[in-house]
């Protein structure tokens, strides 16, 4: 439960305890629909339903469906012949496409549809031969998809550490794209170190940092200033949770801590702390942060006042493979 607050409350010293709760915050509209897919596929198919990765980057929404029967794997070698598989919201590569076609597995895709932008975005700009300077973390699962779409094309930048030693073809001919769970400021201080050495560096159409990933930073920065504590819940692998993370303390919370759940919660963070604020990452079920509220009020912590920063009414249309199935066994 909780009362709504347009903007922050100043308390006086002598106040008694608060606690803010971000929003819009937990799920977005492309987890969403890749969890729902999931779910719908388990339902019209039966377990098993093989998911290749982790459909979001949240532990107790993948231990939720493996539950139901949904199988994780890291690669489609572990997937037997035939069988059914869900690409994870990240996105994949054309190479995982064609092993798939391979293998002959029946395929579901997914993939967030702004990933699946940034992934046209690559495939255009290299068709016009451009040197594309993809700004995201290596290793991760959305890096590794929009770069395998145009590998000859591009190469990735973590940071502006990493400027000095990008080598292009033609300065004339470089652009940039990133992953879109970034924080806005750190992509946007990486693509301004770039531009210092290629001013002709080329924008993508729109911003890829999505929507849900900025209004959550947004709402955190709402929340953050002379805030004791700040509680991010996500999990560890999830980058935009731990981006809320820092954008918290960049905003001026004395302290932030991520969990995946209120057991995670160190009693010590509450010594002395009248004003904590909670959000969640974009791939969060409410519950979970339901939990941690729950947790502070057994603590003496009221019921949390809401802070609206912005508004969501996007949904996503459910991938076409499994909308075409479930029509034709008179589910849609």
């Amino acid at each position: 439960m909780s009362t709504d607050l347009g903007t922050p409350p100043i308390l006086s010293p002598d106040e008694a305890k608060a606690v803010l709760l971000a929003a819009p915050r937990g799920y977005c509209a492309g987890v969403d629909r890749a969890v729902v897919t999931v779910e719908k596929a388990l339902d019209l198919y039966g377990a098993p339903v093989y998911v290749r990765k982790q459909i979001v980057h949240n532990k107790h929404v993948v231990q939720n469906l493996e539950s139901r029967g949904a199988i994780f794997v890291e690669e489609l070698d572990e997937v037997p012949e035939g069988q059914t598989v869900v690409f994870s919201a990240h996105g994949v590569s054309p190479l995982v496409h064609a092993q798939a076609a391979e293998r002959e597995l029946k395929t579901i895709d997914a993939t967030c549809p702004l990933v699946t932008k940034v992934h046209h975005e690559a495939k255009r700009f290299a068709a016009d031969d451009y040197d594309i300077l993809l700004i995201g973390h290596e290793g991760h699962e959305e890096v590794e998809g929009t770069a395998g779409e145009a590998p000859e094309h591009i190469q990735l930048v973590q940071s502006p550490d990493d400027v000095a030693g990008i080598v292009v073809r033609d300065p004339a001919k470089v652009a940039w794209l990133s992953q879109t769970t970034l924080s806005v400021d750190e992509t946007m201080a990486t693509v301004d170190a770039i531009r210092e050495r290629f001013p002709l560096l080329l924008d993508p159409p729109s911003d890829d940092i999505c929507y849900a990933t900025q209004n959550r930073q947004l709402a955190v920065k709402e929340i953050s200033p002379d805030t004791d504590l700040v509680i991010v819940v996500g999990s560890g692998n999830s980058s935009n949770s731990v981006r809320l993370v820092e954008v918290a303390l960049e905003a001026g919370a004395k302290a932030s801590y991520r969990v995946d759940d209120a057991s995670e919660i160190d009693e010590a963070w509450l010594e002395g702390v009248r004003t904590v604020s909670v959000t969640s990452g974009a791939s969060v079920p409410e519950d979970l942060v339901e939990g941690v509220l729950a947790f502070l009020s057994e603590r003496g912590y009221p019921e949390a006042q809401a802070v609206h920063s912005a508004e969501e009414s996007l949904i996503f249309a459910l991938p076409k493979e499994l909308r075409r199935d479930l029509k034709a066994a008179g589910r849609s």
